[in-house]
């Protein structure tokens, strides 16, 4: 039996079910009559008397339907069959004689063998009608319409039942489809938190470093502040990736104590790229107010993925943050004065993944070279206007502390002279070494 076949346990009813009932009827229907007729013969009738051949006929129906999961077709050619000869012989007229026969073809139907069904339908017809002839016996044709009749039932309900069938079929693989769909969305959206926490993370670690190896010998002071760093960055980046990968293992030994990240951690993240010395100033035009959760954790991925490729490929000494609320809409740039798009650079994951994040809130993102130098990433989302009922202090709460973006960050005087052999310094004192590229801008 090939395997495709062969049918598994949970289908094991609904193969022995059917034969099972129509065995049964058959054999009442049988007893029934031949106890009948012994009760009142009928000296009239040219019947045949029930026998051992009729009773081996009768039981072929039930025991084809047993075998019709391997073929339906042959199962209801040999039900048919067994019907063209009992007749054929002169056996007489039994309730449930043509029961088995009904429930093949409607069975063949289903399974989407119609034609052949009907074509051994058409040929039991002619070959009974032929028999009939030949033996000189007449043929009924009062009979020959209710049987036509039910002929066409069958075949419709058999029709029905495989459209039925389809479509449950079809809402099935369709809501499959929809769950995978809704998986590799999850899965891209935790990819894209993964190389967004990973990229800003391990950027600071890397600069950081660098400047602990610089000044290991002339400074262990400011070293040991740098391997501070490294150790906070490190710790950030351990439980934001426990925060993301607990998504993957569908459970957690406990709840993320973080909050989702959002503009309201902005000074932090500044914070810390000013620590990796990049000096950044914010701005905010407008009035700073609560933003949807997605338009918010999108807001901060786009600055964090800005000044990390600003960090590891523009070389740029300075960039500015600025955060423009509209009525029903955030603008956010991000500038920085470095090198600019290396001619004919291909976007990154990072360009990439920060468009993804834009589009995923209905808004749009543009990245290029900055309107005097360097290189600007804008963004715009939407983000209608919440509840009037919202309390407004609660509504300046992620941005009442913005400073001037005309303000420049002050910067220690007595890091002048190690910014000459460093790069640029932060206003900590913190020695800036530039990561720069073969290409500067070829990777954002």
């Amino acid at each position: 039996m090939p395997a495709d076949r062969r049918p598994r346990w949970g289908g094991i009813a609904r193969i022995l079910v059917p034969a099972l009932v129509v065995g049964l009827f058959t054999v009442g229907g049988a007893t029934f009559y031949a106890v009948r007729s012994a009760q009142y013969p009928d000296p009239d009738t040219t019947a045949l008397p029930l026998d051992g051949l009729a009773a081996a006929l009768l039981a072929v129906g039930p025991v084809a339907l047993l075998f019709r999961h391997l073929n339906r077709v042959v199962a209801l050619a040999v039900c048919a069959a067994a019907v063209v000869v009992y007749l054929g012989l002169g056996y007489p007229l039994v309730g449930p004689l043509g029961f088995a026969f009904a429930v093949a073809l409607v069975s063949a139907v289903a399974a989407g063998r119609h034609h052949r069904a009907l074509a051994v339908v058409v040929v039991a017809l002619a070959v009974l009608a032929g028999w009939l002839l030949v033996t000189g016996r007449p043929i009924p044709w009062p009979a020959t319409a209710p049987v036509l009749a039910w002929l066409a039932a069958l075949v419709a309900g058999g029709a029905l039942w495989r459209v039925r069938r389809e479509r449950t079929a079809q809402a099935r693989r369709a809501a499959e489809a929809e769950r995978r769909r809704s998986a590799d969305a999850e899965r891209l959206r935790i990819a894209q938190e993964l190389h967004d926490v990973l990229g800003h993370h391990v950027s600071l670690i890397n600069v950081q470093a660098g400047v602990a190896l610089y000044l290991m010998d002339d400074d262990p002071e400011q070293a040991r502040t740098a391997l501070t760093e490294i150790k906070r960055a490190s710790r950030d980046l351990l439980r934001e990736m426990r925060s993301t990968l607990g998504v993957l293992r569908g459970v957690d030994e406990q709840a993320p104590r973080a909050p989702t990240p959002g503009l309201d951690r902005l000074d932090a993240l500044l914070d810390e790229v000013r620590a990796a010395g990049l000096p950044v100033r914010r701005g905010t035009e407008g009035t700073p107010r609560p933003l949807p959760t997605g338009v918010d954790l999108a807001a901060y991925r786009i600055v964090q993925e800005s000044l990390t490729n600003t960090r590891r490929h523009a070389g740029a000494g300075t960039a500015v943050v600025t955060l423009r609320f509209g009525d029903d809409a955030l603008d956010l740039t991000v500038d920085d004065d470095g090198a600019g798009p290396a001619p004919g650079a291909v976007d990154g994951t990072g360009l990439t993944g920060m468009r993804e994040r834009a589009r995923s809130v209905g808004g749009a993102l543009a990245a290029g070279p900055g309107p005097e130098r360097g290189f600007r990433v804008r963004a715009h989302l939407p983000a209608p206007p919440a509840d009037p009922t919202v309390p407004a202090d609660a509504a300046a709460a992620s941005g009442a502390a913005a400073p001037n973006p005309a303000e420049p960050d002050p910067a220690p005087a007595d890091a002048a002279g190690r910014a000459g052999a460093t790069g640029a310094t932060d206003r900590t004192g913190q020695a800036h070494i530039p990561d720069r590229p073969t290409t500067p801008g070829a990777d954002r």
